[in-house]
């Protein structure tokens, strides 16, 4: 059954090669397979969890998370990827009942937004 199997989270991006520095320098994450030659990466993400870059021509981007870290200390968290650089998104979206301070949301959790050199939106999420 589907409930027990690891899920990888996939995403488009034009330039593997930026990508490729952005998720193992500035995300810390290490390379699992894939090159830029063959036109893909995947990267270990966690207990069981993966991300799959493939190059993209597609000048389409989504407006959603692509893909959310669930961390046990988000402050943490972001104090490391602003050290390296990363800045986090902004958002007053009462339609959906997100606003962030400081980059941070609070409802379901806590959560923060950033986004790669593609403009990929990926999410840090601390539970309550």
């Amino acid at each position: 059954m589907l409930s027990t199997a690891p899920v990888i989270a996939t995403i488009p991006f034009r330039g593997l090669k930026s990508a490729q520095t952005f998720y193992s320098k500035k995300l810390g994450l290490k390379r699992e397979s894939g090159s830029v030659k063959e036109g893909y990466l995947i990267y270990k993400a966690g207990k069981g969890s993966s991300l799959l870059l493939f190059e993209s021509t597609s000048a389409k981007k989504s407006d959603n998370t692509a893909a959310t870290f669930e961390v046990s200390n988000l402050a943490r968290e972001m104090t490391t990827l602003r050290k390296k650089g990363l800045e986090f998104e902004e958002y007053d979206l009462p339609e959906v009942g997100i606003k962030t301070v400081d980059g941070v949301a609070e409802g379901m959790g806590r959560m923060a937004w950033l986004k790669d050199p593609d403009g990929n939106i990926l999410a840090l999420h601390e539970s309550e």
